[in-house]
């Protein structure tokens, strides 16, 4: 008897201690809005995407540059005399070299640094993205256990209003201990059922609170304000449409394509690297040439006879194929997961319906009747707790259907990268 009552207290405790955390000034309510801008101001990983968007700006105007001019020079150090440069002595050679790029090189590399930014960017855009999602799933899932705690915590306070009763009857000698024990029973496999779904709430309050960049030690308490009636009926576009928004709203889609224009723009960039650059550049010499103070122009430029950049233009051509490949495959996941993710919203549209509600809420009118009607003993205790079974497993289904409906108008958000149906 002591060690039951030990087992019975443990999880009492656990769940009197969440309690009182749940109801203390610690708990942190949170619309989604609210936790989206808190988000924004304080990821991390936002931030250092960002920068590397910034980075790549620069490089566009790097890649505009001239390339700087190189001044060659050679005097003689002693003729006689140290450093003497006048008059008959000495030699003075002064050489101004200019690189000019042909073939419009400078443009094109400033062609690839704009696409490199751009290609950031929409790596920025689906980073943001997928956080976000990952957020507003997180923060779904936390107001799923609570709803599943709260079936719970509902049925354990009336099995221990009845423990409670059954006591004073058990000690009056009109039941049995045998009766007794089984109700105790039944109302710690609840708590430890209860405290096994608290747990599962840790690792999530520590995602939320990693991508909120929060400090804070208290709860985080999801407050969203749907109406299921409202998702129930709620009429999407056609799927054509969702699709097509997808193809332009994806930041992932956008990538594929922005990589595809990059090995495009890099074949122009190699085959313009096999046109020969000038360099050009004024040249003075004091003594050596045939007159003294000869003042000449000097030209060079390579001559393209072995290398030809063949290998680069080639590669590049290459990375088109391949990345045509890309994008071709991104488009076929981008539609099938529109199409999924509007399967499956229409499916669970179907399946939670009006007359649904309604049987959810007679259906805790019954449970009130059903815990009445034990404690008249008009059903015996076998029946209550099959009830009581039957009662916990059906309302948690209603949970989940419910919750999955929500989720899944989250996941067709997410797809489509766009609000078709806004949950708050």
């Amino acid at each position: 008897m002591r060690r039951i009552l030990l087992l019975l207290t443990v999880p009492l405790c656990l769940l009197q201690s969440r309690s009182t955390a749940q109801s203390s000034p610690d708990t942190i309510r949170l619309s989604i809005p609210e936790a989206e801008k808190l988000f924004l101001q304080n990821n991390l990983s936002l931030l250092a995407a960002k920068y590397n968007i910034d980075a790549n700006k620069v490089l566009i105007q790097q890649a505009k540059l001239w390339d700087n001019p190189t001044l060659i020079t050679d005097q003689n150090i002693y003729d006689g005399k140290f450093f003497r440069h006048y008059g008959d002595y000495g030699q003075i050679f002064i050489q101004v070299q200019q690189l000019i790029r042909t073939a419009g090189k400078r443009s094109k590399l400033a062609k690839l640094a704009e696409d490199n930014t751009a290609i950031s960017q929409e790596q920025f855009e689906d980073l943001l993205r997928s956080l976000r999602y990952t957020l507003r799933a997180d923060m779904l899932d936390i107001w799923q256990l609570e709803k599943v705690i709260r079936v719970y915590t509902n049925e354990i306070n009336e099995v221990s209003k009845l423990v409670k009763g059954m006591d004073e009857v058990y000690k009056a000698g009109n039941i049995s201990l045998k009766d007794n024990m089984r109700l105790k029973a039944l109302l710690f496999s609840l708590q430890n059922e209860l405290v096994n779904i608290q747990t599962q709430m840790f690792p999530i309050q520590s995602e939320v609170k990693l991508l909120l960049q929060s400090k804070d030690s208290g709860f985080i308490q999801p407050n969203f304000t749907y109406e299921l009636p409202v998702l129930i009926n709620s009429s999407l576009p056609p799927i054509d449409t969702l699709i097509a928004q997808a193809m332009e709203n994806r930041p992932d889609g956008r990538l594929a394509k922005k990589a595809l224009e990059f090995q495009q723009h890099n074949l122009t960039y190699q085959k313009a690297l096999a046109k020969p650059d000038v360099t050009v550049g004024p040249e003075y010499d004091q003594h050596s040439s045939y007159v003294p103070n000869y003042v000449g122009l000097t030209v060079s430029l390579p001559l393209n006879i072995f290398n030809r950049n063949q290998g680069n233009i080639k590669s590049a051509e290459y990375g088109i194929k391949s990345q045509q490949s890309q994008v071709d495959q991104e488009t076929d996941r981008i539609r099938n997961e529109v199409l999924s993710s509007y399967s499956k919203v229409k499916y669970l549209q179907g399946i939670n319906n009006r007359e649904q509600l309604v049987f959810a809420t007679d259906y805790e009118k019954l449970f009130q009747n059903m815990v009445k009607s034990y404690q008249d003993k008009q059903i015996n205790l076998l029946e209550f707790t099959d009830f009581l079974d039957a009662y916990k497993d059906t309302r948690l289904k209603i949970v989940d259907q419910h919750i999955n409906l929500v989720k899944s108008f989250a996941e067709l958000n997410y797809v489509v990268n766009n609000t078709i149906i806004p949950i708050q």
